[in-house]
């Protein structure tokens, strides 16, 4: 696109008001995609995008964090240029990580059942201070989540696809390297992205090497745990217990084990809803539109060949 000329804007119609004030203050809201250069998609639950797309648009902005869904099906291509989310979900995702992770030390997923005070103590959980947390995919909310865990004494062990050194962690690890995680740590917090090298990347073996007292938290995708297995895990008591927001299958069947299984605290992937999202992805969206009227690269473009 040329330097210093407003890009013209398609916005998803029905697009919240801070969307449309982000768009505006950047670039020209045009009414008809096929008169538009930039798609702004605002539905985190729709992929109405696909139909808007043509020749001459330069950028589809999208309000996921993950995309693996499009590219497993072929619908995302190296056509066009897209930017997901990544990073917007950051401060989010972080918070109920850690709250999770509270919960998971805390026992709350059986405290609050309780009905009477008579095996109290039997039910007291343990504390994040002085416990190893390990952050599988520590990106954007890996980084954000070690802020949060800093203060309050946890160690953090980060593995990233490269290795490359994280600031604050105890130590930095590579993908290749993850067999050397599982005993080490007293939680496995799950956040990398969905794609073929990710898939079932907990299975059996991962669990049977966890420590017994350990927990796994995904917060993730689905498809980075095999079900079947946590499920013998938590059954045989191999783990401590695991707190999910993503399941697979998702949406999780109303009759699964996993909901009432004594060891488990599900949410049912609402680490990040729309009202808490908005502002941030407004501010992505006013950022990027800036970017290209400057020539500048979007933030968050997908590597088609990474799958995010």
């Amino acid at each position: 696109m040329p330097a210093n000329v407003p890009p013209r804007v398609y916005l998803q119609p029905g697009a919240p008001p801070e969307l449309v004030e982000a768009v505006t203050s950047e670039a020209t809201l045009v009414a008809d995609a096929a008169d538009a250069n930039v798609i702004v998609w605002a539905n985190i639950d729709g992929d109405g995008f696909l139909d808007a797309r043509h020749d001459d648009i330069a950028l589809v902005q999208l309000p996921f964090a993950g995309i693996d869904r499009w590219v497993a099906e072929g619908s995302i291509d190296a056509r066009w240029t897209y930017a997901a989310a990544a990073g917007v979900y950051a401060a989010p995702v972080a918070e109920h990580a850690l709250a999770l992770l509270l919960a998971a030390c805390r026992r709350l997923h059986e405290c609050a059942r309780a009905s009477d005070w008579g095996k109290r103590w039997e039910r007291a959980g343990t504390s994040l201070d002085g416990s190893v947390v390990g952050i599988v995919g520590c990106g954007g909310i890996g980084e954000r989540l070690l802020a949060l865990l800093r203060p309050l004494g946890a160690s953090v062990v980060a593995v990233t696809r490269s290795g490359r050194t994280v600031e604050g962690a105890t130590r930095s690890l590579a993908a290749s390297q993850l067999n050397e995680l599982w005993p080490i740590v007293d939680h496995v917090v799950l956040l990398a992205p969905a794609t073929d090298a990710t898939r079932s990347l907990v299975g059996a073996a991962e669990l049977e090497a966890m420590r017994s007292t350990a927990w796994l938290h995904n917060l993730a995708r689905g498809s980075l745990v095999d079900t079947g297995a946590l499920l013998a895990a938590l059954d045989d008591g191999r783990i401590a217990g695991a707190a999910l927001d993503v399941t697979d299958p998702e949406p999780l069947p109303e009759d699964h084990p996993l909901w009432s299984h004594a060891r488990v605290l599900i949410t049912p992937h609402v680490a990040c809803p729309p009202p808490v999202l908005l502002p941030h992805y407004a501010s992505r969206v006013r950022e990027n539109l800036r970017r290209l009227r400057q020539g500048e690269r979007p933030l968050g473009v997908i590597d088609l060949d990474r799958g995010y």
